[in-house]
């Protein structure tokens, strides 16, 4: 199966390279890069052009940044593999666990995986308190809303075969696609799997950018696309 890696990326210059060698260093032989900058203003576009563009398969630039969502948004259209993988630029997330990710995938078993960072038995930073509360309060709304049982709703690693996220028109913007994508997966005749991942997390002051309206934007965004669609 041949797999596409989605890199949304927003003033990401000093982790850009990185992560695209990593992700070129996965042991999955058959893959296809697309990076989808989101309006850098801070360098990362120049690294783009001149150290990364014969790397990767496609680079798409938003003129204006539009947030997470709509750079997925871009990027899941421009995808032609069988499996999807979001990827985030900033390094909390390890492309060598894609294996473990798209396993349940190629073995038939699933449609669409979650990797959680919350199951246990993989390394994960620690950091903030309340980030972790908030996660886990949006995962159980979530839950309550879907009739899911995620451990963790609000990871990048939402992995889905292509045809599954064709079914899916995503209209959040910014970190509002984490639950839209959610309940409306949940809402199609698939089988979702969740799988333990690492997670090296960043703070503020290495470039951290969710914040607390992110979180109010979410709750909205389970109730609109759980209860009024």
């Amino acid at each position: 199966m041949r797999v596409s890696i989605v890199i949304p990326c927003y003033n990401e210059a000093k982790t850009i390279r990185t992560i695209v060698d990593r992700v070129r260093a996965s042991v999955l032989t058959d893959k296809e890069i697309i990076i989808v900058d989101d309006g850098s203003r801070d360098g990362t576009r120049d690294v783009l052009r001149t150290q990364i563009a014969p790397l990767v398969d496609k680079i798409i630039y938003h003129e204006v940044n539009q947030g997470k969502g709509a750079s997925l948004r871009t990027g899941f259209a421009a995808a032609t593999g069988d499996i999807v993988i979001p990827q985030d630029a900033d390094l909390e997330y390890d492309p060598d666990e894609y294996p473990i990710l798209i396993k349940p995938i190629v073995d038939g078993k699933a449609d669409v995986v979650f990797g959680s960072r919350f199951m246990g038995g993989q390394a994960h930073r620690v950091l903030y308190f309340w980030h972790m509360v908030g996660n886990k309060f949006l995962t159980l709304l979530s839950n309550m809303a879907t009739n899911l049982n995620l451990t963790d709703m609000e990871t990048c690693y939402k992995v889905c075969r292509r045809d599954v996220l064709n079914k899916v028109k995503i209209e959040e913007n910014r970190f509002g696609f984490e639950p839209e994508l959610t309940a409306k997966l949940s809402k199609l005749d698939v089988v979702i799997y969740e799988v333990g991942v690492s997670y090296y997390g960043r703070t503020y002051a290495e470039g951290k950018k969710i914040g607390w309206r992110d979180g109010f934007r979410a709750i909205w965004a389970i109730f609109k696309y759980n209860v009024l669609r």
